[in-house]
């Protein structure tokens, strides 16, 4: 793009924020040749409509130079007249007077049921608990439970520099046998490239989830700290290519998966969020337990990266009547972001083994949230190579207690 152009979509970017409606520019954005199919859905996966316009632009700014006067063309073929002809123009960002607001059509949420005595929802009896959607505890009753996508990363392409992540494939069979027992369909995917994890979050996303109760997706890849705005950290592809975890929630919010509005999304990542090593502090004998961890032990991390995402500025939010977008969502990291995770290229990795446990012993009493705490405390135990050591954690918005169901 002419760098006059791009001058221009800068000096205007807080109007074509505020009133740019980017999904009516889709269609013919990808018919002009303007992006790609990839790069739509990526857009669409940013957020809402400010940040899919925000996410636009940045684009736009990197496409050729036909970009622009294209670009013009679908504002003119979509009746967003005013901001075409501003543009056209190249005026400046303040002579740009306020376009009629565009009709936005946001998914209805619908209420979930209360029930009159939800303090008796989540006690443990003799039978085993009550299931019934409440205001303390989701409905995870459905049968099956849900879907589960896991995506297994081993062997990288040569030219990443990207070693293969022995025994990544020991964390999977665990988390498919896991997850099955807990009454979900599991799919595992194996040695994705970047675009193939954007393909099968998507497909996922595009399923009809009304029939269950939740949806999880756990990721299994080398991994890197990058900028983010919601969610720090991302995975990679076995082309050496990363994929944010901010987007990769994107795909099952309630805007872009309707029917999951309302339900719990569950992301787990054994991955590594940066390249720094956690060699711990002293603390008394009595705090400590015997750690497990070996002299073999290999990271998962690569060098830090930046995402564009770290572009973003401050802008009004939508107002909108509904749910925040990340609620009911909850992704628990293998480690603390910024720092290495640790995997046995025979055992497996030690946030999965522990998780794996965790839910076997616990699944039937706790909810997610304490078993996640005690996985974050077993871990946290282990030592690699006799010094270096291991923190998980989770970005939690569930608005509720989470009881997996048990045979």
């Amino acid at each position: 793009m002419e760098e006059r152009h791009r001058d221009i979509l800068r000096g205007n970017r807080v109007n074509l924020v505020t009133d740019l409606n980017p999904s009516a520019l889709y269609d013919g954005l990808l018919e002009k040749g303007v992006f790609t199919q990839d790069m739509i859905e990526e857009i669409q996966s940013s957020g809402t409509r400010r940040d899919q316009a925000r996410q636009l632009v940045r684009d736009l700014e990197t496409r050729g130079s036909r970009a622009f006067p294209l670009f013009l063309e679908c504002l003119q073929e979509t009746g967003q007249l005013s901001l075409a002809g501003i543009l056209l123009n190249g005026a400046p960002a303040g002579s740009l007077q306020p376009a009629a607001p565009v009709p936005v059509l946001r998914p209805v949420i619908q209420p979930l049921p209360v029930s009159k005595s939800p303090e008796k929802e989540y006690r443990q009896t003799a039978q085993g608990r009550t299931r019934r959607d409440s205001i303390q505890t989701y409905k995870m009753d459905a049968s099956p439970c849900g879907h589960c996508l896991i995506i297994n990363n081993m062997e990288f392409q040569k030219d990443t520099g990207l070693s293969n992540r022995n025994g990544s494939n020991i964390d999977s069979e665990k988390l498919e046998r896991r997850f099955k027992a807990l009454n979900f369909t599991v799919e595992v995917k194996t040695n994705l490239k970047q675009k193939q994890i954007k393909r099968e979050l998507s497909a996922l996303s595009k399923k009809d989830h009304s029939q269950f109760d939740c949806c999880v997706v756990i990721i299994l890849s080398h991994g890197t700290e990058v900028s983010h705005n919601r969610f720090p950290g991302a995975v990679y592809g076995v082309d050496g290519e990363f994929v944010p975890v901010q987007h990769i929630t994107n795909y099952l919010n309630g805007q872009h998966c309707p029917s999951l509005q309302g339900k719990p999304k569950l992301f787990f990542i054994q991955a590594c969020g940066g390249g720094d090593k956690d060699t711990g502090f002293e603390v008394s004998p009595d705090e400590v337990e015997p750690s497990v961890g070996g002299t073999d032990d290999q990271t998962d991390a690569i060098p830090t990266s930046s995402s564009s995402d770290s572009l973003s500025t401050p802008d009004e939010v939508d107002a909108r009547v509904t749910l925040p977008t990340p609620s009911d969502i909850l992704v628990s990291y293998s480690t603390f972001p910024g720092y290495v995770s640790w995997r046995d290229p025979r055992l497996g990795s030690w946030y999965v083994e522990t998780l794996d446990r965790i839910l076997e012993e616990s699944a039937a009493t706790d909810d997610l949230v304490t078993m996640l705490m005690l996985v974050n405390h077993e871990v946290s135990q282990n030592s690699a190579k006799g010094l270096y050591k291991q923190m998980p954690g989770s970005f939690n918005f569930l608005r509720k207690l989470l009881y997996f169901q048990t045979q």
